[in-house]
Order: C-alpha cells, then sequence, then structure tokens
C-alpha cells in the first residue's frame, strides 16, 4: 500500500495490517478505538502498540497527519529545518551524484506518448530482441577490436565524443524511465540535471511509479532505461561496424563503452541505489530496502555482540532478514569498490580533483561514521544497560583485529603470466626467394636434422645458373687456349675464371637452399604451411617452427609491482596452471628471473589483442604498454598435460608468509608512485 504526499512529490509504503489502521483514523475517532478495531478484525496482521507509536511519529513528520487543534508552527519550522539539514547532508555525502531540479516534463511526455507508445507492447519488444541480438552478434564477431579500440577511450580527442555520447545515451535512458511510467498510468513532474562525479547529466523524478498496483509494471519501469540504453547501444554496434575511422564511428563506439558500463557497472547492479536496486525492491516487496538492510545489521550488532534485549529486527521473516544481512554486506563493499575505482580513474586524468574527491570521501567514509559510532557508544540510550560491555567489547575487537591485520602472517603469493616454450627451438626461414612447389614432410611430424621440410623453386635463379654455366666454360676455354700460346698474360684470365666460378658456385648453393631442410631434430610445426603451396616467399620469410620436445620452459612476465617478491623475497616454490587445464598443476625446476626491465612480449598471445592479461601498444601488439621482468622456470612433464610450445598459462609463486596490512601498505606506495609518482 501507496501513501502520496503531493506538495512534496514523495511516496510511502504501508504493510497491509499499518494500511487497515491508517485508513481507519479520523477526527472523531480516538487511536484507542482504531487499534482495537484492527485487533477485534484482524488479530494476525494488526500492529501492536510500539508499532502505532511508531508509525503514527513517521506520519507526523511526514506531514501526513491531520488534527483539529492549530498547527505548532515552531514546530512546522523546526522539522523544515531539520529536513533541509538532512538533505544539504545528503548531498555532501553523495557529493558525485548531486542533484538540481530544473523543469516538468509531464506535458510534453503526454503529447507525444500517442507518438511513442505502441513501441511499449509486443511489437516494440519484438523488435527490442531483434535489435539487440544484433548488436550482441556483431559484438562478438569483433570482440578484438573493440578491445583494442577500448585503450584509448580516456585520450584527450576522444573525450568531447564521450562526453557527447554520455549526455546523449542518459538522456534517453531518462525519458525511457518516463515514457514507460507514463504509458502505465503514473506521471513525471521534476527533471534537471545530475552531477554525476562532477560531470553534468539529465536525470528524472518517476517515483510516482511507485503507486502502481503491478510490481512487475513497477520493475518495468525501473529497467525503462537499461532497455532503452541497450537497444541504442545495439544499434551503435551496427553502425561502427559499418563505418570506417571517423566522428560517426567513434562517437558509435562511445555509445556502446557508456552503455555497457552503465548498465553493468551501475544501474542494473542492485548493490547501489538506482534502477537495479529499486527492481530488487519490488521484486522482493522490501520498501526500503537499503534502511532496512542498516537496521538489520545494527540489530544484529547489538542484540547479539552488545547484549541489547530490547532490540528488534526490522524483518518480518527469516528469509526477509537473510536477504536485508546479505544485501547490506554486499552493497557496502561494492560501493567501496566502486567509488575507489572511479576515484582512481578521476585522479588519472585529474590529479588535483581525485585528491579532493578522496578528501571528501575520506571524511564522510571514515571520519564520519568514526565519529557517529564514538558518540552512540557514549551517549546512545540504547546502550543504557550494556555500555560497559559495549565499549570493552568495541576496544578489543578493535586491538584483535590489529593484530590479526599487522601481526599475524597470512600466505603470501604472486601470479604471473606466461607461456610454454620449448628450450631448443628454431624458426625455419628460407634462405632465397622462390615459389613453394611442395611440402615434403607433414606439419607436426617428428623430422631429423638434414631432413628436407619444404622444396621451392625460382625460374629466375635457374636461368642465372644456366648462363653462369656458360660464361664459366667460355672463361676455361680461353684460359686453356692462353695456356697454349708463350707470350700470353694469363693473370686476367685467372681472375676471371675464379670470379665466374665462385658465382656458379653460389648459385649452385642457391639451388641447393631451394630445398629447405631441418637444422636438427624435432618436430617440425607450420600450421598454414599449406596455404603457401603455389606463392612465392621473398627470402628470410618465417615458414614454420622446428621445436625440441625433449625440454620446455615456462616464460613469465612479472609486473613491475612484484618484482620485489621476486626480488627481495625469493619464492619458495612455483607451479604452472595451463590454460584449459586448470585443474592440473605442473611442478617446476630451476628458474631464473631476467634482469632489467623488457617490453616486448615473449608471445603475443600473452597480450590484450589475443585476449591474454598484459595490456599493449595500440599499434604493436607484441610490445607490452608498461617494462616488465621476465622469468624462465624449467617445466617438469605431468601425466594427462601434453606440453606444447606456445600454450599460455600462469605461474604462481609462493613466498614466505607476511601479515596483511604491511602487504596493503606496500601495494598502496606502489599505486601511488606508478600512477602519481607521490
Amino acid at each position: 500500500m501507496v501513501l502520496q504526499q503531493p506538495f512534496s512529490n514523495q511516496y510511502f509504503r504501508l504493510r497491509p495490517g499499518a494500511y487497515e489502521f491508517v485508513g481507519r483514523l479520523r477526527p472523531d475517532r480516538t487511536v484507542q478505538e482504531v487499534w482495537q478495531e484492527c485487533i477485534d478484525r484482524f488479530p494476525d496482521d494488526a500492529p501492536g502498540q510500539e508499532a502505532v507509536l511508531q508509525l503514527l511519529s513517521q506520519l507526523y513528520h511526514a506531514h501526513l497527519l491531520h488534527y483539529e487543534k492549530a498547527a505548532d508552527s515552531a514546530q512546522l519550522f523546526a522539522r523544515y529545518q531539520q529536513r533541509r539539514q538532512r538533505e544539504i547532508s545528503s548531498r555532501l555525502l553523495n557529493l558525485m551524484f548531486m542533484r538540481f531540479p530544473l523543469l516538468d516534463p509531464d506535458r510534453f511526455l503526454v503529447r507525444t506518448l500517442p507518438v511513442v507508445g505502441w513501441l511499449i507492447s509486443g511489437w516494440g519488444a519484438l523488435l527490442w530482441l531483434a535489435v539487440v541480438a544484433l548488436g550482441l552478434k556483431t559484438a562478438a564477431d569483433q570482440w578484438p577490436a573493440l578491445r583494442m579500440q577500448s585503450q584509448g577511450i580516456l585520450a584527450p580527442e576522444n573525450l568531447p565524443l564521450l562526453y557527447a555520447g554520455l549526455v546523449l545515451l542518459k538522456t534517453l535512458h531518462e525519458f525511457g524511465h518516463a515514457f514507460f511510467c507514463r504509458r502505465f498510468g503514473g506521471e513525471v513532474h521534476v527533471m534537471g540535471v545530475m552531477l554525476m562525479i562532477f560531470t553534468p547529466v539529465p536525470y528524472l523524478d518517476a517515483s510516482s511509479s511507485w503507486g502502481l498496483r503491478s510490481r512487475w509494471k513497477r520493475a518495468l519501469v525501473g529497467a525503462a532505461g537499461m532497455i532503452v540504453e541497450l537497444f541504442v547501444a545495439s544499434l551503435a554496434a551496427l553502425v561502427w561496424s559499418r563505418t570506417g575511422a571517423g566522428t560517426l564511428h567513434s562517437l558509435a563506439y562511445n555509445l556502446m563503452f557508456v552503455a555497457s558500463v552503465s548498465t553493468v557497472v551501475f544501474n542494473a547492479n542492485p548493490l547501489l541505489r538506482f534502477d537495479g536496486y529499486y527492481i530488487l525492491s519490488d521484486l522482493l516487496e522490501i520498501p526500503n530496502l537499503a534502511q532496512r538492510a542498516s537496521q538489520q545489521l545494527r540489530h544484529l550488532w547489538e542484540h547479539y555482540v552488545f547484549g541489547v534485549k530490547g532490540s528488534s529486527s526490522p524483518a518480518m521473516t527469516w528469509s526477509e532478514a537473510s536477504w536485508l544481512v546479505v544485501f547490506g554486506i554486499a552493497s557496502g563493499i561494492y560501493r567501496v569498490i566502486v567509488f575507489s575505482g572511479v576515484l582512481l580513474l578521476v585522479a588519472d586524468r585529474f590529479l588535483l580533483l581525485g585528491l579532493i574527491m578522496a578528501g571528501v570521501c575520506a571524511v564522510s567514509w571514515v571520519t564520519v561514521p568514526t565519529g557517529k559510532f564514538l558518540v552512540y557508544l557514549a551517549s546512545s540510550p540504547r546502550l543504557h544497560r550494556v555500555r560497559w560491555r559495549a565499549v570493552t567489547v568495541t576496544a578489543v575487537l578493535a586491538v584483535l583485529l590489529l593484530l590479526l591485520l599487522a601481526a599475524v602472517p597470512f600466505p603470501s603469493h604472486f601470479r604471473a603470466p606466461g607461456v610454454v616454450q620449448a628450450q631448443r627451438r628454431t624458426g625455419i626461414v628460407n634462405d632465397i626467394a622462390g615459389v613453394v612447389v611442395k611440402v615434403v614432410a607433414q606439419p607436426g611430424s617428428p623430422v631429423s636434422a638434414g631432413q628436407p621440410l619444404l622444396r621451392l623453386t625460382n625460374r629466375e635463379l635457374e636461368l642465372d645458373l644456366v648462363a653462369a654455366q656458360g660464361l664459366c666454360r667460355e672463361a676455361e676455354a680461353r684460359y686453356r687456349e692462353a695456356l697454349i700460346r708463350t707470350n700470353a698474360d694469363l693473370k686476367p684470365l685467372s681472375s676471371r675464371l675464379e670470379s665466374v666460378s665462385k658465382r656458379l658456385a653460389k648459385l649452385k648453393a642457391d639451388q641447393e637452399s631451394l630445398v629447405v631442410r631441418a637444422k636438427h631434430d624435432g618436430i617440425w610445426v607450420a600450421p598454414r604451411i599449406h596455404d603457401s603451396v603455389g606463392r612465392r616467399v621473398e627470402r628470410g620469410s618465417p615458414l614454420g617452427l622446428l621445436v625440441d620436445p625433449r625440454g620446455f620452459e615456462f616464460v613469465a612476465t612479472i609486473a613491475q609491482t612484484d618484482a620485489d617478491a621476486a626480488f627481495a623475497r625469493p619464492p619458495r616454490g612455483g607451479q604452472v596452471r595451463l590454460r584449459g587445464q586448470s585443474d592440473t598443476s605442473l611442478e617446476i625446476g630451476r628458474w631464473s628471473v631476467v634482469p632489467g626491465g623488457k617490453q616486448m612480449l615473449p608471445s603475443p598471445a600473452l597480450g590484450w589483442a589475443a585476449g591474454g592479461e598484459v595490456p599493449v601498444s595500440p599499434n604493436e601488439p607484441e610490445k607490452a604498454r608498461e617494462p616488465f621482468f621476465e622469468i624462465r622456470a624449467d617445466l617438469h612433464p605431468a601425466a594427462g598435460v601434453p606440453l606444447l610450445h606456445g600454450r599460455s598459462g600462469t605461474i604462481r609463486f609462493d613466498l614466505e608468509p607476511e601479515p596483511l596490512l604491511p602487504r596493503w601498505l606496500r601495494r598502496l606506495q606502489q599505486l601511488l608512485q606508478k600512477r602519481y609518482q607521490l
């Protein structure tokens, strides 16, 4: 049941029992009479005396009570001041999401609903499904290109397009809420600007949807913005895939990027108070989910830790209490993670603004809650009988937590991506240009040293060889003729014969090189060599790889943040897990660290362009964006795990146990030094 305060556009939900009580209140009846009637008619659902007093207090503070006595103007003004202070405090605590109402869009919605309303129907749903399916298929087919382009999303030249895409998408998002709300009978009277992380974007108030009887309609109104965003992002994906580099192409990509980030991280996630939160609250039928989750956690703490006997749970059932506990813990952790990421993102581009935001967050997340908690311990009436226990338990828990983080060692390790490489391997290249005419040795088969692998032909070489043979015979004939003469000068003829003979020998060696042979024993690896038959390959072209399967090593890249673990505290041991068989680990033998920062990856498979973990340069998929250290470790074979050259995986090194607090402080220091040189 929902009550509306039309003057302030506020909505209040009541449980059925509370609604029956409120609905019977009249000036000519006392509260006792109404309460007794509810007990007689609804003995199971009627509110108790404490619940009635709390309900009347809430109605009074919400200006929903009417009585015959003259209003207390001083009290009304005091309540107005308190409400304004709460609003100001809420804005300061939500500094990154401040709102400023500007206009009433309801008349525009009424006029345009006949034109737009047909989209909010079964036919509109079919159209939406078709477009979104095409957009998802396009994104999946061109995922590597999408991921590579994301590296320049915060480039200075892209920021205007990124902001334009954000404003356009958020405007359509808000109008999606508005049209769905109007379509189901609600009204929308407030629209304005919200400073989302100090970035102006539109917003509107569709809280009238809370008055809809169907929770599914309320959920659809809550999801309308995401529905519109996904539709627009799918259209943008189709435009992006069919356009070349330019403004339209970049704008389409920014629309896709903004839609994916805002939908997954913010709107669809119920742990933040955006669309997903209200949808979850409606589907669970738990109004004021965040507030009641905080009350439930407070009740558990007071009742079971501090021993407050009079504490009561806001939940009506065990199931509801479980939802409140899970939501309260998960939402608190998620908010810290998201806002920390936002702070780092802002500070990367605007360091001063990031520092200001970090200071505000430190005050609102640490200083203010700590101060309130200390005041609560010192003066809260709820702790009147158990205050010494509460103070003692708090102090003991704080000391135990500090000891746990700063003194108790925990297992420590670090991971690094890498690839399997044969210890003896040779790249096969041709020493002379030619056309591939035959693949002699089948790829994947073992070969021995000197065994032919490929046969090439070179028509120009054959002609040069015939010409050189003719010149050589001519030089020999002239030299013999000169020997008969007594006064002939043999030196020029001898030099000529030597030169022509050397050229002939060189051409014969080149002719022998047309047969590409194995340099040593191993496995001949050339997956696409059959596609080269009939094609000309220039000298030095890579034709394949010769791998000796008798010994393999794992070559891993270590980020600079883990370099101290590899050098200062030598690992006690390590294991390798290969992609596709992560349930089986391979033991490593002798390992060594290659000193000095490197940037060329041992394999392109480790970079972002090939789906790896290492950030790479946009134009050089084999070059890491930041220098790294390289570790080489001998691999011991394991049953059921084939060792193949080029197979990627992860190496894990176990370090000496270390407390968590110094480890976190070191990571924080490395982060500040790496990002901001602080």
